[in-house]
C-alpha cells in the first residue's frame, strides 16, 4: 500500500542519512588527521552506529509482517552479526574500542549500506539505475567475507579482556554448578560466523542473480 511503503521510504531515509553521516565523518577524520582517526572512531561515531544497528532490528519485523519480501534467514543473521559484535564485543570492553579493527568494521558496513539504502530509497518509487544496482547486488560479494574477518580479528583480539575482566561469564552459587565462560562462548560463535558466511554469501549470489539476469536487466531498462 501508499502507506506502506511511504513509511518504509521513511525508514530508508532515516538508515541513508545516518550511514552517510558516519561515511562522510570517517573520511573527513582520517584526510584531517590521519592514522591518529583511526583509534578514536568508535568514540567520535560509535553512538550514531549503535542507534542505526539498532533502528535495523526493524527489519527482521519488516519481514515478518510482510512488508519487506528478503529473506528472513539471511538477513536476520547479518543483524544479528553485528548486534552482537557491536554490542556485546566492542561496547563492553573499552579496551578493544580504540584498535584499528574497529574502523576498518565501520568502513565496511557503512559502505555497504550506504549503497544498500539509496538503492531501496530509489527503488521504494520505482527508480531503477543500472550501475547503482549492479553495484548494490555485487557490493556485498566481496565486501561481506573481508567483514566477516574483521569480526573475527575483533572476537580474537577481544578475548584476553573477556579472559582477564570475567565479562559476561557467570557462575551460579550452590546448590547449581554450573557456569558460563563468555570466552569459550565466543569461541564457539567464531564457527558459526563462518558457516553462516557461506550461506549468506550463497544467498548474495541468488539475489545477485535474480535481480541482474539478462531478462531482468532488459525489463528495468524498458
Amino acid at each position: 500500500s501508499f502507506t506502506m511503503n511511504m513509511y518504509l521510504f521513511v525508514y530508508d531515509l532515516m538508515q541513508f542519512c545516518g550511514h552517510s553521516w558516519i561515511f562522510t565523518n570517517m573520511i573527513i577524520r582520517f584526510m584531517t588527521f590521519g592514522k591518529d582517526s583511526l583509534a578514536d572512531t568508535f568514540h567520535s561515531i560509535g553512538l550514531v552506529m549503535r542507534l542505526c544497528q539498532l533502528l535495523s532490528v526493524l527489519e527482521i519485523l519488516h519481514i515478518l509482517i510482510g512488508i519487506d519480501k528478503s529473506r528472513l534467514l539471511p538477513r536476520f543473521l547479518q543483524i544479528t552479526e553485528r548486534i552482537i559484535i557491536l554490542f556485546v564485543v566492542i561496547n563492553s570492553q573499552e579496551e578493544v574500542q580504540g584498535k584499528y579493527v574497529v574502523c576498518v568494521l565501520f568502513f565496511l558496513w557503512n559502505l555497504l549500506d550506504v549503497v544498500r539504502y539509496t538503492y531501496n530509497m530509489l527503488a521504494r518509487m520505482g527508480i531503477y539505475y543500472l550501475p547503482l544496482t549492479w553495484l548494490n547486488f555485487s557490493l556485498g560479494i566481496p565486501l561481506y567475507p573481508l567483514s566477516v574477518l574483521a569480526k573475527g580479528f575483533a572476537i580474537c583480539v577481544s578475548l584476553p579482556y573477556f579472559e582477564s575482566f570475567g565479562t559476561y561469564s557467570i557462575k551460579l552459587p550452590f546448590p547449581f554448578t554450573f557456569s558460563i565462560y563468555f570466552p569459550y562462548v565466543l569461541k564457539m560463535y567464531l564457527l558459526v560466523l563462518f558457516a553462516g558466511m557461506c550461506f549468506i554469501i550463497q544467498n548474495l549470489f541468488s539475489e545477485r542473480m535474480a535481480h541482474l539476469g539478462t531478462g531482468n536487466i532488459k525489463n528495468k531498462r524498458s
